[in-house]
């Protein structure tokens, strides 16, 4: 009853590969007067591959006054957390001294 049941298939399948798309090829034949001539291509310039970014002193130094306060903004959450763990680990542990020894004065009597 709670076994499970394990589909079988009738034909073991190979990898399926996809029936190719056969693409022709087609000619574009484009009409000109006679008189036209082409112009010849305008030379560019290569664009460069990425863009170049200028690091002034003024940048840097904000940059690292930046960096500086984000490392003390996490470093004071984090402290904070800890501090916060600790002083809930020290009430509790209180309150479990308190009620042990309610419990044990409650035997006594």
């Amino acid at each position: 009853m709670l076994r499970p049941k394990v589909p079988t298939m009738p034909q073991p399948t190979g990898h399926h590969v996809p029936p190719a798309r056969v693409v022709e090829p087609t000619a574009v034949i484009q009409h000109s007067p006679q008189h036209y001539t082409p112009a010849p291509a305008a030379a560019q310039a290569p664009l460069p591959a990425r863009p170049t970014v200028q690091l002034t002193p003024g940048s840097a130094v904000a940059l690292v006054g930046t960096g500086a306060a984000v490392v003390l903004v996490v470093g004071v959450v984090l402290v904070s957390m800890l501090l916060a763990v600790a002083i809930t680990a020290a009430s509790v542990a209180v309150c479990a001294v308190v009620l042990r020894s309610l419990t044990a004065s409650q035997h006594r009597r």
